[in-house]
């Protein structure tokens, strides 16, 4: 996935070692927890060289994990996801949730109980670990920070909304120009949509509606800049209370 990525080209990483850049196949999906451990091992082996260590762009949820516990060593078989699944589909939310009561009789705190995917996911690993939400919470929030005994330095990037309006429009047009259709055309081929995450991100998912008719062609950039403007404003609300406050913010507004 390049085109719709922006990921660094040969010429980039040429300058400068990259890491984790082409690691998985389309078909292949990543979470939080394998990340960290990746990031970790690149870390640990970058700083065995003595050389500082620079993490750059990406998901914010990924970001944090460098900052604060994002995920547990609850390990969910995949025969139990799929029980609870064929649950949901038979027997819808509700039921998943009684059965969640169940196994909580303290509460269910402040899970949203009317989002399938989190019920879902509440139910298995309460089922897989044995354990209650609130002993997972506990055990979650006793967890040591990831890099502790580390000087971490976090720095943002900020531009006024009429720049960044303008560089989200010229960026949808480049990918356009720079053959993204195509691109993922080809994408598809290789089995894009067995990996759902990088099936919907922005700029592939639209691709994917006006390939399949359900968006016409001529609106595909419009509704990729659409898309990246309201991720961009969801991103700078989750950054000012996600990560830590005593950042560093440089502004690149032009001139």
């Amino acid at each position: 996935m390049d085109i719709g990525t922006a990921k660094p080209g040969m010429a980039e990483r040429a300058r400068a070692p990259h890491h984790l850049i082409d690691i998985r196949d389309v078909t292949e999906p990543m979470n939080v927890a394998q990340y960290a451990a990746l990031a970790r091992s690149a870390i640990d082996a970058i700083a065995a060289r003595g050389r500082p260590v620079l993490v750059a762009g990406g998901s914010g949820f990924y970001l944090k994990s460098f900052f604060a516990p994002v995920a547990d060593d609850v390990a969910v078989p995949a025969g139990l996801r799929a029980l609870v699944a064929a649950r949901l589909a038979a027997e819808g939310v509700s039921a998943l949730v009684g059965e969640l009561r169940r196994l909580n009789p303290d509460g269910l705190g402040s899970l949203d109980l009317a989002n399938p995917r989190r019920v879902s996911r509440a139910l298995e690993r309460c089922l897989a670990s044995g354990k209650s939400l609130g002993q997972l919470a506990a055990a979650f929030g006793a967890q040591p920070p990831p890099y502790a005994g580390w000087r971490l330095e976090l720095m943002e990037l900020t531009r006024p909304p009429a720049e960044l309006d303008r560089r989200i429009a010229a960026r949808a047009g480049e990918m356009i120009r720079g053959g993204l259709v195509g691109e993922v055309r080809g994408l598809l081929a290789a089995g894009l949509k067995k990996n759902p995450s990088a099936a919907r991100a922005i700029g592939y998912r639209e691709a994917v509606e006006a390939l399949e008719g359900r968006l016409p062609m001529e609106k595909l950039e419009s509704e990729i800049v659409k898309n990246t403007r309201a991720l961009v404003k969801k991103q700078r609300t989750w950054f000012k209370t996600q990560l830590p406050s005593d950042r560093k913010v440089i502004d690149l507004s032009p001139g």
